[in-house]
């Protein structure tokens, strides 16, 4: 049975494996609705969107291929992100209230759908006014359109901006993090040392997120940084395949599900947004929400990650 996890301070109990929603532009609907049946049937509940993925196409097919698998709304949580103007016109961030207002309103449109569960801000803004943000929020939320909302890569002063002034908790925060990507990790290890390891890129968010009850929401788990590629079977990083493929070996699974396991086997509320429309590929990830690796387990994936302890 799929692992879940409380979302934030909510009331909503979302699957530790989400599935993203990304790549769906470059599929039909009735490929995307096989595979929604297939998440679902699985024990995901949760799918992660974005207004600008696909410039917007992919909230019209995850609509409508839900639709025709027949998935009751009720029955999923339905998320999705605004804040980010990529038109021909704009490429900046944008969270004036009548922006993101426009952009939720937008999305459901798209969506075909008359609320939202969880409206994530994609990107911090640096001209943010954060009462127009709380504004926007209140607002939505009255309206019925949002049910709840957070952020995604905010350090946790920009969390407390927003969150002071909606008044109300945030209740996730969607940071890239995996084997290959520890930076929030690595600097809590390196506490009082002078090394790169020990300098903070974010402002403590992973203790952060643990102090305040916000779910993190883990995006490109298998990605080697930012611009380096997926590090699964990549040749430029062999120690970490070697001992993924022993895990994999130990454990009876897969190095994916392996690379998912090391994810949450962190203490604070995890999900791992799985951004493939492969079914088999899925499969592996969500394997590894049944693994409780060990932590001699966990920390030798991290030192074969090129991770070391002070």
């Amino acid at each position: 049975m799929m692992k879940t996890t409380q979302i934030g301070t909510s009331a909503f109990v979302g699957s530790q494996i989400a599935l993203g929603i990304m790549r769906a532009d470059s599929h039909p609907v009735s490929e995307i609705a096989k595979l929604l049946q297939f998440a679902v049937d699985r024990g995901i509940n949760f799918f992660d969107n974005a207004d600008i993925y696909g410039g917007g196409k992919c909230e019209e097919i995850f609509g409508a291929a839900l639709r025709e698998a027949g998935i009751a709304r009720d029955k999923v949580i339905v998320q999705t992100k605004v804040g980010i103007r990529n038109d021909e016109e704009n490429h900046r961030y944008d969270f004036s209230k009548a922006h993101l207002i426009a952009a939720v309103d937008a999305s459901l449109k798209r969506l075909d759908m008359d609320y939202a569960d969880i409206v994530l801000v994609h990107r911090p803004d640096p001209l943010m006014d954060a009462a127009e943000v709380g504004d926007a929020f209140n607002t939505l939320r009255a309206a019925g359109k949002v049910r709840e909302f957070g952020v995604s890569n905010f350090n946790p002063l920009q969390v407390e901006l927003v969150q002071q002034a909606y008044g109300a908790p945030l209740v996730a925060n969607q940071l890239q993090l995996g084997l290959m990507h520890t930076g929030m990790i690595d600097r809590g290890i390196h506490v009082n040392m002078t090394d790169p390891a020990s300098v903070s890129h974010d402002g403590g968010i992973y203790e952060y997120s643990q102090l305040h009850h916000m779910t993190i929401q883990a995006w490109s788990p298998y990605q080697a940084g930012f611009f380096e590629g997926v590090f699964l079977d990549n040749p430029k990083y062999p120690e970490v395949n070697a001992k993924l493929q022993e895990m994999a070996d130990k454990y009876h699974t897969s190095k994916s599900a392996i690379a998912a396991a090391w994810i949450l086997r962190l203490p604070v509320s995890t999900q791992v947004i799985a951004g493939t429309m492969n079914q088999a590929h899925l499969q592996e990830t969500i394997d590894g929400a049944d693994i409780d690796l060990a932590a001699q387990d966990w920390y030798d994936l991290y030192y074969s990650a090129g991770h070391d302890l002070p």
